[in-house]
């Protein structure tokens, strides 16, 4: 196995910072795909019928890893597929670091484009941005009965988990969770 200088670490449209969002981190990992050592590994979901691991941020930017496995980085069940850009859908699945939900992923859009995940959040987190949220709160206190006393106790980590996206058409904020 060759060491190859590290270019310049890829920037991924629908996960801007995943070293922040812990699904790369900073670990020495020798990639299965492009055969490299590389100072950075993805520890996010992979569905593919192998169980690969070791996989480097550049191998999910250029598409490799999800060609050579014939996998992808999402398993969005509750999506409309009819509503994106096919290319919107490819850079999501095959180029795009997941994230990991309690239950099923839910990526969520914006002007007919996926929004960025930000990060998992809790209440105080979200306090910046309450009246952008505000609709999906409703959303969730709809679909898991929580009372506005139980959000407001909510933590990053507790019962709830939440998870923020921002729009990348216009940076609206969304927020959708899990409940336990």
């Amino acid at each position: 196995m060759k060491r190859q200088e590290q270019s310049l670490f890829p920037t991924f449209k629908y996960h801007p910072d995943p070293l922040a969002t812990g699904t790369i981190r900073r670990q020495q990992t020798s990639c299965p795909v492009c055969q490299q050592i590389r100072a950075y590994v993805y520890v996010g979901p992979f569905y593919a019928e192998e169980n690969v691991e070791g996989i480097c941020p550049w191998c999910i930017k250029d598409g490799s890893a999800a060609q050579t496995y014939h996998g992808q980085f999402t398993d969005l069940i509750d999506c409309d597929w009819r509503e994106f850009a096919p290319e919107y859908l490819n850079e999501l699945h095959h180029r795009t670091p997941g994230y990991r939900s309690w239950q099923s992923e839910v990526w969520l859009s914006h002007h007919n484009d996926f929004c960025a995940f930000v990060g998992y959040v809790g209440w105080k987190e979200i306090q910046p941005f309450a009246e952008e949220v505000a609709e999906d709160l409703a959303k969730m206190k709809a679909l898991y009965g929580f009372s506005q006393a139980q959000l407001e106790r909510w933590n990053t980590g507790g019962s709830i988990q939440g998870y923020l996206f921002q729009c990348v058409v216009c940076g609206k904020y969304r927020l959708t969770a899990d409940a336990s």
